[in-house]
């Protein structure tokens, strides 16, 4: 543990949060994409199987419980208590491609051919493009409002913290794993275009949605 994966770690857990207050005060799940949800509910249920097998720390048994119940909240709000106000027609992208080439990849290049090793290599590429169905939701809308914006800010916030997390352990502890920084650097590259025009725009009190 480091200053820049425990950063990472808050900013990943305050962007669900930040989705979720957005769900309790506006009784709505308008501009979220369910599809992305629900892909990071299987990439965070498919890396935490080991979560009553393998203890660590009560820092990291509580991380794992947060981010796996807290996403399949969001995934019932989205397809069950808020259905109405879900754009199921805007929030159209394939996204069992995605869960089907991750899959493919996990199970051609994992560090042992094992069905935990295989699961954590698939949510580890599988998160890394998850985000695509609500990037994908916004180019089709046209735009995001704030509160959408700040938890894909967030969102982005996390990953960046641990590109610099992993540079640091390689550095300090000597300690470099390829398949999760590759993907990690993937999925930082798809928030790019977003983080600009988020600091551009809503950083400085342009607008209050970001148009894409």
């Amino acid at each position: 543990m480091n200053i820049f994966r425990l950063i990472g770690d808050m900013s990943h857990l305050f962007a669900i949060v930040i989705l979720l207050a957005k769900i309790w005060q506006t009784r709505s799940v308008s501009g979220i994409s369910g599809k992305s949800q629900f892909l990071f509910g299987l990439v965070f249920t498919t890396r935490y199987l080991d979560l009553f097998t393998v203890y660590i720390s009560a820092y990291n048994t509580t991380m794992k419980i947060a981010f796996v119940l807290l996403t399949w909240l969001t995934v019932f709000l989205v397809y069950c208590k808020y259905r109405a106000t879900y754009d199921g027609n805007h929030d159209s992208f394939r996204a069992e491609w995605l869960v089907i080439t991750a899959a493919g990849l996990a199970v051609l290049v994992n560090h042992q051919l094992t069905v935990v090793e295989v699961l954590w290599t698939y949510s580890i590429y599988l998160e890394s493009v998850a985000i695509l169905p609500q990037l994908f939701l916004i180019s089709k809308t046209g735009s995001a409002d704030t509160i959408t914006s700040h938890y894909l800010f967030a969102l982005g916030s996390y990953r960046a913290f641990y590109i610099i997390n992993w540079i640091y352990r390689y550095f300090v502890d000597d300690y470099f794993e390829a398949i999760a920084v590759i993907a990690g650097c993937l999925q930082t590259v798809l928030y790019a275009d977003f983080f600009y025009v988020y600091v551009t725009r809503v950083v400085r009190g342009k607008q209050t949605q970001i148009e894409v």
